[in-house]
């Protein structure tokens, strides 16, 4: 690791999957350059291509140089848009200067599918937390997984700290997935690249952490591998890793409370790899991160399989979501079709960009979808500043109360008090979004659009922006001079 108290930089292990596309240095302003190894990361399902991605950490302004080897540069945009940044091309090579973090995509020529992932993290400080109590150190190589059980459960608890660090290099798991006990802390250091999973199942008191990579590339997709399962467990801290290709979801959060997943990156290109997935929880909170998947980023369900009960208190920020496939929101699907149905409420989404939206069926469209099936009840929900970037198939939001034959043996019963506020759209994909309920006892109410702008203009309750179907109550769209609302009782358009 190569380090000053303004920038670290990681070198990779021998042997790791690299991307010549790029070559990037950093520094900052007047150091010494500092090479950065050029991961290769898959990415688009629909047809399967290699991305490049780096990472270091700084703290304060640094400079970037990037050498694309592809073609000739002809031009070259840094997204998410809302940072602003510009960048300087001469020849081959790219210059471009950050103020500090940011997870950024570099894309050359209009490509957005062998762009550079650019990952400036904040400078870790999760050696600090290893610094007391008990300490297992893992050094690279292959690892039985029950040795490593059993070396933890010889550590002394009574200090109330124990900790298992994968230090810098390769590592292999015999049984390609580690349990992780309660009141234990991993920590993967920056230049650990560790071929398996995580559990957290029935613990409490976890912290998985780090600048490591999860590198799932090698695992077939039968296997349904996710990067990190948190199931029947609590008080769960999830912070700063990378995850590379799952066969299934990066992160499962199965009937669990009290989760934080901050600075969470991730890259998937196989079908039903969706980012985080969470299915009767509570109290969950997702911070910063940059999502980039082959299924929906985020989706918030409520029961599902072997977990039961109501989803509610969920807040995603900060974060960047792209979706080569499906949804970057998805919420409602799944419940208890047995009973009454479950309910998922007191939802936040804010500060979110999202780069792309790009499904081929209309059925599962929706940058912001909230399609309530399996007799649920989703309720206060809150979208806000948030900032869409051109995508390439679907529309900005859809909500509907239905029955989808695939998933739901008996439809939803009721979407209601959803807010969206200060969400802007840019771009040229301009299908219609959707609203409609199911029948008059399952029905969509008290919806309200503020501030919506699309390609500057205001957001109406009119086509081409969107179309209200049957059994619909209470739709209002502030925040211009129209005045609009709909109702399905008394419907009135300006």
């Amino acid at each position: 690791m190569l380090t000053d108290r303004l920038l670290k930089v990681y070198p990779a292990p021998a042997g790791t999957v690299g991307n010549p596309d790029f070559s990037v240095r950093v520094r900052t302003p007047g150091g010494a350059w500092n090479d950065l190894f050029s991961y290769n990361v898959k990415v688009d399902m629909h047809e399967v291509r290699d991305a490049s991605m780096v990472m270091f950490d700084c703290a304060g302004t640094v400079e970037l140089e990037v050498s694309y080897h592809r073609r000739p540069v002809v031009s070259a945009v840094v997204r998410p848009l809302s940072n602003g940044l510009h960048c300087e091309i001469g020849g081959r090579r790219i210059s471009l200067t950050l103020d500090g973090p940011r997870l950024l995509s570099l894309e050359v020529n209009g490509d957005r599918f062998h762009n550079l992932h650019i990952f400036a993290n904040p400078i870790d400080t999760g050696h600090e937390a290893v610094s007391g109590g008990e300490v297992l150190v893992v050094q690279p190589g292959l690892h039985r997984t029950a040795d490593i059980l059993s070396r933890l459960d010889g550590l002394n608890t009574a200090a109330g700290k124990r900790t298992v660090v994968f230090g810098p290099g390769l590592h292999r798991l015999d049984e390609s997935r580690l349990p992780i006990p309660s009141h234990t802390s991993v920590y993967i250091a920056g230049g650990a690249v560790v071929y398996g999973g995580l559990i957290c199942d029935h613990v409490e008191d976890v912290a998985i952490r780090g600048r490591g990579i999860l590198y799932m590339s090698e695992f077939e997709k039968t296997t349904y591998y996710r990067g990190v399962e948190v199931t029947f467990s609590r008080n769960i801290l999830i912070e700063g890793i990378t995850v590379i290709d799952p066969p299934h979801y990066t992160v499962l959060l199965g009937q669990s409370e009290h989760i934080r997943i901050r600075g969470l990156k991730t890259f998937s290109a196989r079908g039903w790899c969706d980012g985080i997935d969470m299915m009767a929880c509570r109290h969950v909170e997702i911070a910063g991160g940059f999502l980039r998947t082959s299924d929906d980023c985020v989706a918030v369900y409520a029961s599902r399989g072997e977990f039961q009960g109501d989803t509610r208190d969920v807040a995603v920020s900060g974060s960047i979501l792209w979706a080569d496939v499906a949804h970057p929101i998805n919420i409602g699907t799944h419940g208890n079709y047995e009973s009454e149905g479950d309910v998922i409420e007191k939802l936040i989404f804010s500060d979110i960009d999202m780069l792309e939206h790009h499904e081929p069926q209309p059925e599962y469209w929706g940058c912001m979808a909230i399609n309530a099936g399996d007799n649920n009840t989703v309720r206060d929900v809150t979208f806000e500043d948030i900032r869409i970037e051109s995508f390439e198939l679907g529309e900005l939001f859809n909500l509907r109360v239905l029955q989808n034959k695939k998933y739901n043996p008996v439809p939803g019963k009721r979407i209601e008090q959803v807010r969206f506020k200060n969400i802007h759209f840019n771009g040229s994909c301009n299908y219609p979004s959707h609203i409609a309920g199911y029948d008059e006892s399952r029905t969509v109410r008290n919806i309200t659009f503020e501030q919506i702008t699309v390609n500057g203009k205001p957001f109406e309750l009119k086509e081409p922006y969107i179309i209200i179907g049957k059994h619909v109550h209470d739709v209002k769209a502030l925040g211009d001079d129209t005045g609009n609302f709909y109702d399905d009782n008394n419907p009135r358009y300006p």
